[in-house]
């Protein structure tokens, strides 16, 4: 498809400036357009996700016994509770964010200094690598910790919302509202993401111009990914310490000691393991999934970094149109959740998650083939990572790489669900 259009596009324009000599008409279709472009609807698309979820008023509707939220509570008393609740939630989270991040904030200032005197060092005194890849290293750090609060934001915002919506008549609309939570916190991770390590490559190329130089433009970008991984281990140790503590805690004093049932409102505890919840599996989540990304791209960004001086800057950024296509995948796959096929019941909320898996996996496999054939030479080399040889590929070889690993971590997911799925054998049991 990628390349019809571009065959179109450029038919168009031979034939504008055919009878319009005096206009010239260009039309470029780049790596550039496509990672930016994606970047940016994803970014609209979360904001759009988060509107819907934000027009649900905070407002207890229950009429009767099986709509209301608490038996025997009438709707002004429960919607008052809720907001107390969501409050303490809110405020919680915060402040062990901000504190978290604050440690996370001088780490990152003091090993900055330490990277840009460390790569100077190895790059015989190259003052101008060792400020790069401290530079894109802070940026990494500042990306995913916006990644992480912005998850936690938007998970204790759409919380009470989802408990509004479980009150409506079936599945559905609790089911949406905290699936377009989720969508908020994907998009707009992967659109950040993506957006922010596209315009550092495209700030380095400044100072690297030529391809020759590409492989150290690519070796800088490697701060990148340290960046974001160093704050998901942030996120994910501290968090997931406090998470444990507080889960363990609560457990305790409530059902062992008092014998409340789990997440009692009438044990304080709970507002200290909800917190948990959101700080450690959310925001160190949101972290982390952002660290696997930038770490994974810039790592191919490095091992196929030679193929910039024979194919040129849009074979090179491969990796990160990968990225931004399988946004506007995952944004078309969304639908099936939400409006083709929508949860009706309680079985089917498992389905509706394996099915976006699949058919997310499924879409990339061809998309693949058809954005290699556009952006990659017809025969390219790229350096071998062990010796001084070459390897000889093509965009269909490329594509094949790509597509046996979304196959491999779909394989992956299902193999795991099966074995610690309370719907399968190996749990019931």
């Amino acid at each position: 498809y990628c390349v019809k259009v571009r065959e179109n596009a450029l038919s168009i324009t031979q034939n504008f400036n055919m009878h319009h000599p005096e206009i010239t008409l260009e039309i470029e279709f780049s790596a550039s357009s496509v990672i930016l472009g994606a970047a940016t609807l994803a970014l609209i698309w979360a904001l759009l996700q988060f509107l819907i979820v934000a027009r649900i008023p905070v407002v207890s509707e229950g009429t009767s016994e099986e709509t209301g939220l608490v038996s025997g509570s009438n709707s002004e008393h429960t919607t008052a509770r809720l907001n107390e609740i969501y409050t303490a939630i809110y405020e919680g989270a915060e402040s062990f964010l901000r504190a978290e991040y604050s440690v996370c904030t001088l780490f990152v200032v003091v090993f900055s200094v330490v990277i840009f005197f460390l790569v100077s060092w190895g790059t015989g005194w190259d003052a101008s690598r060792g400020f790069l890849t401290s530079l894109s290293f802070v940026l990494g750090a500042a990306t995913s910790m916006a990644s992480g609060y912005l998850g936690m934001k938007v998970a204790v915002f759409s919380n009470v919302r989802t408990t509004i919506s479980a009150q409506k008549p079936g599945w559905t609309a609790c089911f949406n509202t905290a699936f377009r939570a989720g969508a908020v916190m994907g998009f707009a991770l992967c659109g950040l993401g993506i957006m922010m390590l596209y315009l550092t490559m495209l700030s380095f190329r400044v100072h690297y111009p030529a391809p020759e130089d590409w492989v150290h433009l690519t070796e800088c970008l490697t701060g990148y990914g340290l960046g974001g991984s160093t704050i998901a281990m942030f996120g994910r140790v501290g968090g997931g310490i406090y998470t444990k503590a507080a889960d363990v805690g609560a457990d305790l004093v409530g059902k062992v000691v008092h014998g409340i049932p789990e997440d009692d409102p009438r044990n304080p505890a709970t507002i200290a393991d909800n917190v948990g919840d959101n700080v450690g599996d959310v925001a160190g989540m949101g972290s982390d999934l952002f660290g696997s990304f930038a770490e994974a791209t810039c790592a191919a960004l490095v091992l196929g970094n030679s193929i910039g001086v024979t194919g040129g800057w849009d074979a090179m950024v491969f990796p990160v149109v990968v990225s931004a296509v399988g946004i506007i995948v995952c944004m078309l796959c969304s639908f099936i959740a939400t409006h083709i096929s929508p949860v009706r019941n309680e079985a089917g909320v498992e389905t509706a998650l394996k099915v976006q898996l699949i058919s997310t996996t499924l879409l990339m496999v061809p998309t693949m083939f058809l954005t290699a054939d556009a952006f990659l030479p017809a025969q390219f080399t790229l350096a071998a990572t062990v010796g001084d040889g070459v390897i000889n590929l093509t965009p269909d070889e490329a594509a094949i790489c790509v597509c046996m690993g979304a196959v491999g971590g779909l394989i992956i997911g299902l193999i795991t669900e099966y074995y610690t799925s309370h719907s399968y054998k190996p749990v019931r049991e």
